[in-house]
C-alpha cells in the first residue's frame, strides 16, 4: 500500500516524464529511437554506445548512466544489466527500458537514485540478441518456445561462451564475441542477465566442475555472496521469494537456485563473467511466460522495480581500493586473493591499480601479490557500507617503483608483456577449452 502511495505521489509530481514510455513490445527501431532520445535529453548523466553488431548488423546498444558516464572513474564501480540474450524472452528487454527511464527521471528528484547514479556507473543493454527478437516477433506468440531463442545462425548465445569445465565446440558468434570483449575490457563488478520461462534468481556455477559429477549443486568459492545477492533480489521482488510461481518449474526455496542444481549447462555467460571477468553475475528469470502479451508488462515492471534498484546498490558491498608503489603510482596486475576462496583465476588489479571484491560483513585475510616484488597479507574487518554507496576502502602500498626501468623489465613487463594478467589467463584458458577461432 505504502509503495503504491509513493508511486502515485511521484506520478503526480512528474506526470509528463513518467508516462512517456509505453508498456508495449518495442521494435528494434523503437528501442534505438528511445535510447537516442534519452541520451539527448540527459547528456550529463548518460552515454550511448555500441559494443558491436549482431549477425545481421544490428547494433548491440548500451546506455551508460552515471555522474561520469563516458569512462571508468577510479573508486566508482561498474555494474551491468543485459536483457534478451534469448530473443524470445522479451520481458527483460522491456523492463530495462523502463528502468532507464526511471533512473534518469528520478535523478535529482529522488535521494536514493541520485546517490546511486553519482556513485555507480550503470551499463544497460536491453537486447543482446536483436536478430532473435525480430524472428520471435514474426512468429505466432508462444509462452514456451520460439526459434527466436537463437541468433540468426541458430546458435544459443547462452551456450556459446568459453567454458573452463567443458570443451565448447560451438563457434563463437559476433554477439558473444562483442560481449566477451566488453566484459574483459571494462571493469564490471556486478551483473544481471534477464531471462524468462521461470521466476527465480540463479547463481554460479551453471556447469558441473567435473565431467563425472552428477547434476547437483556446483558450489563456487563465493557461494555465500551469491546466495546473499540472489536472496536480495528475490525478497525485494513482489513474489519471487515464494518459489512456486510457475507450474512447469520446480519449487525454488527462497526463490533462488544454484544454476547446476536446477540443470547444468556449458558455455553460459554467467560462469564466464565470474571466472574470466571477475564480475559476479546472476541469471534472473522474470516470467513463467517467455513472450507474454504487452498487457502484462506493467505488472512485471512493478514486481521487479525495487529488486533491480536494490541490486544496483549491492555493487558497493565488500571492499575496494588500489595497489600503489612507493610514489603512489598504480600497480596493475597485482593479484588479490581472499584466504579460503580459491578462485580459478585470481582477481587482479586493473590498469589504475584498482580492485573490487564483493564480500559479506566479517573478518577476512587478504593476500595482495605484486609478481616479482612480494606479497602483503592483511587481516581486514569488512562492514556493510552499502547504504553509504561505497565499499570499505583498503589501499596497499609496495616498496617498489614501477617507473624504475630495471625493476619494470624484470618484474612486470617481462612477465605480462603488453596484455594484462587477466587477459593472459583468459587467453590461456580460452585456448584450452575451445579450439574454434574467437572471431566467427
Amino acid at each position: 500500500m505504502f509503495r503504491s502511495l509513493k508511486f502515485l505521489l511521484i506520478w503526480a509530481i512528474l506526470p509528463d516524464m513518467t508516462t512517456s514510455l509505453e508498456f508495449k513490445h518495442h521494435s528494434t527501431k523503437d528501442l534505438e529511437r528511445f535510447l537516442r532520445d534519452i541520451s539527448k535529453k540527459y547528456p550529463s548523466i548518460t552515454h550511448l554506445y555500441s559494443i558491436g553488431t549482431s549477425v545481421t548488423g544490428i547494433n548491440l546498444w548500451v546506455l551508460a548512466i552515471g555522474k561520469y558516464p563516458k569512462e571508468h572513474t577510479v573508486g566508482i564501480p561498474d555494474v551491468k544489466y543485459i536483457g534478451n540474450i534469448h530473443g524470445d524472452e522479451v520481458v527483460g528487454r522491456e523492463i530495462l527500458l523502463h528502468l532507464i527511464q526511471h533512473l534518469v527521471v528520478m535523478y535529482g528528484n529522488d535521494a536514493t537514485i541520485t546517490r546511486l547514479i553519482n556513485n555507480t556507473r550503470i551499463h544497460i543493454m536491453p537486447s543482446m540478441n536483436p536478430d532473435g527478437y525480430e524472428i520471435t516477433q514474426r512468429e505466432k506468440r508462444d509462452c514456451k518456445f520460439s526459434n527466436g531463442r537463437y541468433n540468426k545462425e541458430k546458435i544459443d548465445l547462452n551456450r556459446n561462451f568459453p567454458d573452463v569445465f567443458e570443451h565448447n565446440t560451438s563457434p563463437i558468434q559476433p554477439e558473444t564475441k562483442a560481449v566477451m570483449d566488453w566484459i574483459l575490457n571494462e571493469n564490471f563488478v556486478l551483473s544481471i542477465s534477464l531471462h524468462g520461462g521461470a521466476v527465480v534468481a540463479s547463481y554460479p556455477y551453471d556447469n558441473k566442475q567435473k565431467a563425472t559429477q552428477s547434476p547437483s549443486y556446483s558450489k563456487c568459492p563465493d557461494d555465500d555472496v551469491f546466495v546473499y545477492l540472489a536472496k536480495n533480489y528475490s525478497y525485494s521482488h513482489a513474489s519471487m521469494f515464494s518459489g512456486d510461481e510457475c507450474v512447469m518449474t520446480p519449487n525454488f526455496p527462497d526463490g533462488i537456485t544454484n544454476g547446476a542444481n536446477w540443470y547444468h549447462l556449458a558455455g553460459g555467460m554467467q560462469d564466464f563473467n565470474y571466472i574470466l571477468g571477475q564480475c559476479f553475475e546472476l541469471t534472473v528469470e522474470l516470467s513463467c511466460c517467455k513472450n507474454p502479451p504487452a498487457t502484462y508488462l506493467k505488472e512485471f515492471w512493478d514486481e521487479n522495480q525495487e529488486s533491480l534498484i536494490n541490486f544496483l546498490k549491492l555493487v558497493h558491498l565488500g571492499i575496494k581500493g588500489q595497489v600503489l608503489d612507493l610514489n603512489g603510482a598504480p600497480i596493475a596486475n597485482a593479484t588479490i586473493e581472499v584466504e579460503g576462496r580459491k578462485n580459478i583465476i585470481p582477481f587482479r588489479t586493473n590498469k589504475w591499480g584498482e580492485y573490487y571484491r564483493l564480500l559479506l560483513p566479517g573478518t577476512y585475510t587478504l593476500n595482495v601479490t605484486v609478481p616479482g616484488f612480494g606479497s602483503n597479507t592483511t587481516e581486514l574487518q569488512v562492514f556493510n557500507n552499502v547504504e553509504n554507496f561505497s565499499a570499505s576502502v583498503f589501499n596497499f602500498h609496495f616498496n617498489v617503483n614501477v617507473t624504475d626501468e630495471p625493476l619494470f623489465k624484470n618484474g612486470i613487463q617481462l612477465q605480462y608483456g603488453t596484455a594484462s594478467g587477466l587477459q593472459q589467463d583468459t587467453m590461456l584458458l580460452i585456448s584450452i577449452v575451445i579450439s574454434s577461432a574467437l572471431i566467427y
